[in-house]
Formats: structure tokens, sequence, C-alpha cells
């Protein structure tokens, strides 16, 4: 396979990453300073801290996906070590998920504080769309290994 063939899906993992980086330098930083309200300013910690915590396995995963678009330029994609960047981006995406869960009941205190009901709402779409990431990553995995199955199946016969 050419070298350029998944040049676009390697852009596109890096500018994924680059809004979580200027979130992580410039946002979280400015709103600890500059909470909207000072009487809630300590229930944003733990959702501060969880945001950073979180933003270590999305660039793990990150960059396990950008290894697998490197294996697939080499020709490399039904490949055991495929399957393993598969299999660590399921883990990666349902540790973010699950990271998510603990912060709900933060997001919760602070929506009630705040009497706003759509921050729930916006705060369980990281964990819907980091399952979604680990269930299409699970099979994905299954299906890989599948054809490295039956590649190999067919090797030994003949």
């Amino acid at each position: 396979m050419k070298q350029g063939s998944t040049l676009f899906l390697k852009i596109a993992v890096i500018l994924i990453g680059t809004p979580v980086l200027a979130l992580c330098i410039l946002g979280l930083p400015w709103l600890v300073n500059n909470p909207v309200n000072p009487d809630y300013a300590h229930i944003l910690y733990p959702i501060i801290v969880g945001v950073y915590v979180s933003a270590i396995p999305f660039y793990i995963a990150l960059y396990k996906a950008f290894r697998l678009l490197s294996y697939i330029d080499k020709n490399k994609a039904f490949s055991q070590i495929s399957v393993e960047a598969l299999k660590n981006i399921k883990y990666f995406a349902i540790t973010i998920s699950s990271l998510y869960v603990v912060m709900m009941p933060f997001i919760y205190l602070v929506a009630e504080k705040d009497d706003a009901p759509g921050l729930i709402i916006i705060g369980m779409v990281p964990i819907f769309a980091s399952m979604v990431i680990a269930v299409f990553a699970a099979v994905l995995q299954r299906l890989l290994q599948e054809a490295i199955d039956i590649k190999s199946e067919n090797d030994l016969t003949v």
C-alpha cells in the first residue's frame, strides 16, 4: 500500500488531539482562575482533575491509532500487532468512559447549583462517545482476529 494512502486519517488523528490539548493548556487553567460562580468553585476541581486524568488515556489511544495507521501503510494491517493496537484502543476508551462516569456526580452538583439540567446531558456525551469507540474497536478487533485466523489457516493448507 502506498505511504500516503492513510495520510488523511493521520491528519484527522492529529486534528482530533489539537482541541483537547488546547483545552488542557488554555481552557481548564482559565476556568480554575475564573470560575463563573465562586460559591461552587470547589466542585469544579474534581471535574478538572478528571478531565486532565482522562487526557492521558485519550492521547495514548490516539497514539495507538496513529501507529495502527502506520501498520496499514507498511502492509501489516492483518497482523497480531494491529489486533493488539485495537485492543489497547478499546481498553483506553473504556477507561475514559469510566472516568467520566466517576465525574458525573460532580457534574450533577454543578448543574443543580447552577440550575442547568442540560449540563448533565453534555457530561454524558464523552461517556457515550467513548463507549461507541470501545464497541467499534472491539468489533474491529474481533473481525481482524478472525481474518488473521483464516489467513493463517489458508497458509497452512496451501
